[in-house]
């Protein structure tokens, strides 16, 4: 089965099968190439090459097989018609940002998103010309209200870090579009397993591979999905002339971790609805948001667009922070980490990790509070979770 793996498979099988190139020894798994650079049958081949008139490789900062593997499987599975691979998650979120814009632009997006991805429309973007405008993304109004003549992109996160709130994805889509400008979704809470943004109308999604699509706490990996013309245009050159490029051996690890991805993922999404029913009515615990709950603030919109709820579990535990430092420094089994997606089951304090940067009030605005616990659900044995949280509450 090659790249072009027929459309009738299912995702599962395409997570195993999609984009696989086999070298003249018939390898089962897939190869793992690591060079730097290619050689040529001729100088006029490597002319060629060089005007894209001649198909294959030519230096591994602009493609490689095994991360052009990669890149194929997470274009079939997600229904897009190109990707690009790059070293991290956060290189994929500049790339498809920075790639659409330029001095004079103007960018809308959520308030509600990972302290770098904040900073990158927030305090990057602006220092090149290009302002921004942050809205509640669960308000519709906000993002129409925002446009302005020189607005090319939205870029949101859905659910969002670490609040896990849930944003219409369509309907932003459709402001994005009558307003002449793209969507960009980070999808990487979510997972490929339970949301389609390309299906709802986004223009571009992007993932951290380094979470869920490795999901062993191995290496560091992103990638950009989008259409042909959307790679083309506002990625493929600035890829290849910046030079933030996947390796090739991280490529092979995350290849690895597709063909398990849906199995890991649905177990952990079961692990952490049994672990939000557990904590929904502890007596320590002020609140509790999980996206598959019908006590969730946007649960119809997640009932729309979602076919799962998640591996992450938010709560706010009574106390603040001195209470919620108690919690995390009594577990046995959890481990404190701003990671997630791991295969072993993760507990981080966003207020003092990962939105640290924010102002308390900003922190305020989006529901982070110092009681704010952000659980990424592992591989365990969801009693064994469940019994290490509630030991951990017993000493808050």
């Amino acid at each position: 089965m090659s790249a072009s793996a027929p459309d009738r498979y299912r995702p599962e099988t395409r997570l195993v099968h999609s984009g696989i190139l086999r070298s003249q020894f018939g390898e089962t798994s897939e190869s793992l190439f690591l060079t730097q650079g290619y050689v040529y049958e001729s100088s006029l081949q490597a002319e060629r090459r060089f005007k894209n008139e001649d198909p294959g490789f030519q230096y591994s900062r602009f493609s490689n097989p095994t991360v052009a593997m990669f890149e194929d499987r997470m274009a079939a599975f997600e229904g897009a018609e190109a990707a690009r691979a790059t070293a991290t998650g956060m290189a994929a979120v500049t790339l498809a940002l920075v790639g659409q814009l330029k001095a004079g632009d103007h960018v809308v997006a959520a308030k509600a998103l990972f302290g770098s991805c904040r900073y990158i429309v927030e305090t990057y973007l602006p220092r090149y010309g290009v302002s921004s405008t942050l809205v509640d993304g669960t308000d519709l109004q906000q993002w129409r209200d925002a446009v302005r003549p020189n607005t090319k992109t939205f870029f949101l996160e859905t659910p969002t870090n670490p609040t896990l709130e849930v944003i219409d994805i369509a309907a932003v889509a459709q402001i994005a579009h009558q307003a002449g400008a793209t969507l960009v979704v980070d999808n990487v809470f979510a997972t490929p397993i339970f949301q389609s943004p390309l299906a709802l109308g986004a223009d571009c999604v992007v993932y951290s591979a380094t979470k869920h699509i490795d999901g062993q706490g191995r290496c560091l990996g992103g990638i950009i999905l989008a259409s042909e013309d959307f790679i083309q245009k506002h990625v493929h050159v600035l890829l290849r002339q910046t030079g933030p490029s996947l390796s090739p051996f991280n490529a092979w690890v995350l290849l690895k971790g597709l063909e398990t991805l849906p199995v890991r993922v649905r177990r952990q999404s079961d692990s952490a609805a049994t672990l939000a029913v557990t904590l929904a009515e502890h007596p320590k615990v002020a609140r509790l948001i999980y996206p598959g709950r019908p006590d969730h603030p946007q649960a119809a919109v997640a009932q729309k667009q979602m076919r799962g709820g998640s591996t992450l579990v938010a709560f706010d535990i009574k106390g603040g922070k001195s209470a919620a430092f108690r919690f995390q420094d009594a577990l046995k089994l959890i481990r404190i980490s701003n990671n997630l997606g791991d295969a072993k089951s993760l507990v981080t304090h966003p207020a003092t990790t990962t939105h640290q940067r924010l102002t308390p009030a900003q922190r305020a605005e989006l529901g982070i509070g110092d009681g704010l616990v952000r659980v990424s659900v592992g591989l365990e044995h969801p009693d064994d979770i469940v019994e290490d949280m509630l030991a951990a509450l017993e000493a808050v």
